[in-house]
């Protein structure tokens, strides 16, 4: 499985001074200017050209399956925000004008930071209705400005780091009073040290469990831009939603490129999962004759085989999937929708191995410095960032049904997973052919609500394809079936002959057949050099505990000695009486 994708152009960073400095006593403030450098060494380390982020380059992908995600998801995304979306959306525009080519190569060589500015507070989905203005002033310039509350842009990092900042904002175009569609601007947003002019960023609290990464609420006030700040044309474009949807391009790459970042930690759940179980043994702390690993129980083993088949199966499925998306021969509906199916239910494999491998690790899977609840924490906003999954399932799911476009179709029709999509696809089918109008309050009710497990069930049947057309070995594939399976575990009993005991019967089988090779699978996964978890082994953990902060001291307490009065002057026998 090391043939993911990843040359191991990162394999020098665990290591080096930037990745090994311990973070877990750091302020956040310090931590989340420190991932600003760790995104600059992953960077600097794929050595990215103007061509490999517009050809989407194989190199383009293997930075996304690259496991150094797993050593700062923030890092990541600072990387992600800054050669996919920033330098990919100004490069596009270098063919005609090739002044912008100095500039797209200083964010590829981080000397610039890069940030990429379309969502606004009040308007996320919806982004049609977004509301900073960029107006046409008579001597050519353009006056950029955010006119309510609502319309500050919500939530790249945009305050000083060390570096200047420069943004793709995305704007109304306002030409003497008209509104000619929306546009990206270039715009400086700060030197490095202090903002621009105008420009006002507002810190946000840190999000909670992941790495920390300085979003903030950004807003414009009467900034005045060069007329070359503007992309593209002032002309008013025929169809203003094709124009918004072209300008855009890059978060639909976007929803492809970050699904893939999924592979690896899956991986990594697997890799932490197994090491603790072979090292955390139950017995006799005196006789090792004894002692039995806690792997040895299936209540363990279960979680960790089930992720174990699911990141090969996601292997496959995203190696098809990123073909297709690739294929100017596709439909580009076709080719949104395969990035929404795939992000989807990478994301979903993922989530689920997270909390399941983390609960199996007891009290030490709560801990951020064991990975795993960081992981899941970054997991949740790559769920969200470029392309919310529900979302992403209303529009889809809707269309098809509408019967605009099609997925490509199963391989085999009659496998279990296949029928299960096409049963749940031909249910929405019935319900939408009963109603007036697919925009009606019905549809609110009974369809949307069923949108993303329809999408879902149609990624579960591509991955299925995918991992039998490339020869994923079939044990694997099975207990894939089996994981999937469970997921609706009614419908496969009401329309598949599946009931109950025969499901588990299923599961038994794969895992049985899975077990002996766990150790294999976990070593072909690759990914250890980017695995710190201290629970991995012993000399790691002991290592962890001698930098723990200590706490020494000659005090002496007395238990039983009676004491006068509380913390807040409150008698103790008081308290006492009122308890």
């Amino acid at each position: 499985m090391s043939s993911q994708g990843y040359p191991g152009r990162t394999r020098h960073l665990p290591h080096s001074d930037v990745f090994s400095k311990p973070t877990h006593h750091m302020d956040d403030n310090a931590r989340a200017l420190l991932s600003y450098e760790k995104a600059k060494q992953i960077g600097l380390s794929y050595d990215m050209t103007i061509d490999d982020v517009l050809s989407l380059s194989p190199k383009f992908w293997q930075l996304h399956n690259d496991p150094v995600s797993l050593l700062d998801g923030a890092a990541f995304t600072l990387l992600a925000i800054q050669f996919n979306l920033c330098a990919g959306t100004v490069a596009r525009y270098t063919r005609r004008r090739p002044e912008l080519i100095p500039l797209v190569k200083d964010f590829l060589r981080f000397r610039k930071h890069g940030q990429f500015m379309l969502t606004e507070l009040g308007h996320g989905l919806d982004i049609s209705n977004i509301e900073t203005t960029a107006t046409l002033l008579p001597s050519g310039e353009f006056l950029l400005h955010s006119p309510t509350p609502s319309s500050a842009k919500f939530m790249p990092p945009t305050m000083p780091a060390g570096l200047p900042c420069v943004a793709v904002v995305f704007a109304r175009l306002m030409v003497n009073g008209e509104f000619r569609g929306h546009r990206p601007f270039v715009v400086p947003l700060n030197d490095g040290k202090q903002m621009c002019a105008g420009v006002q960023s507002r810190l946000l609290p840190y999000r909670g469990g992941a790495n920390p990464l300085p979003h903030a609420l950004t807003t414009f006030t009467n900034v005045r831009l060069p007329r070359s700040a503007l992309l593209g044309m002032l002309e008013r474009p025929t169809n203003m939603h094709a124009n918004l949807m072209d300008i855009i391009w890059r978060v639909a790459i976007g929803t492809m490129a970050l699904g893939c970042v999924a592979l690896p930690l899956m991986q990594c759940y697997a890799t932490i999962g197994t090491m603790y179980s072979l090292r955390r043994v139950i017995g006799s702390a005196t006789n090792p004759a004894l002692r039995t690993p806690i792997l040895t129980f299936r209540t363990q083993q279960a979680p960790i085989l089930a992720v174990t088949a699911n990141a090969y199966v996601m292997q496959a499925f995203q190696r098809w999937a990123v073909r297709q998306f690739c294929s100017a021969s596709v439909d580009c509906r076709v080719r949104h929708g395969v990035a929404a199916i795939f992000k989807a239910v990478m994301v979903q494999h993922s989530q689920q191995g997270a909390l399941s491998v983390s609960e199996r690790c007891g009290a030490q899977g709560l801990f951020a410095h064991n990975q795993l609840t960081c992981l899941h924490n970054e997991m949740r906003g790559i769920a969200i960032a470029e392309g919310d999954i529900l979302g992403l399932a209303i529009r889809l799911v809707n269309e098809i049904l509408l019967g605009r476009y099609d997925m490509p179709p199963p391989a085999d029709p009659n496998s279990l997973l296949a029928r299960h999509e096409a049963g749940l696809l031909a249910e929405l089918r019935e319900v939408v052919r009963t109603l007036p109008h697919h925009r009606s309050d019905e549809v609110n009710r009974l369809v949307l609500p069923h949108c993303q497990p329809a999408m879902e069930a149609i990624g579960h049947r591509m991955a299925y394809d995918a991992a039998v057309a490339v020869g994923v070995r079939p044990c694997l594939v099975d207990l894939y079936v089996v994981n999937v399976v469970k997921l609706d575990s009614a419908w496969y009993a009401e329309h598949a002959g599946l009931g109950r005991k025969a499901q588990q019967e299923m599961e038994t089988l794969a895992q049985d057949q899975v077990l002996p090779l766990l150790g294999t699978l976990v070593k072909e996964m690759d990914v250890f050099a980017y695995v710190t978890a201290p629970i991995v082994s012993d000399d790691r953990w002991a290592a962890f505990v001698q930098d723990l902060k200590v706490f020494r001291g000659n005090a002496r307490v007395d238990p039983l000695e009676q004491q006068r009065g509380g913390r807040f002057g409150v008698e103790t026998e008081m308290v006492r009486s009122h308890l």
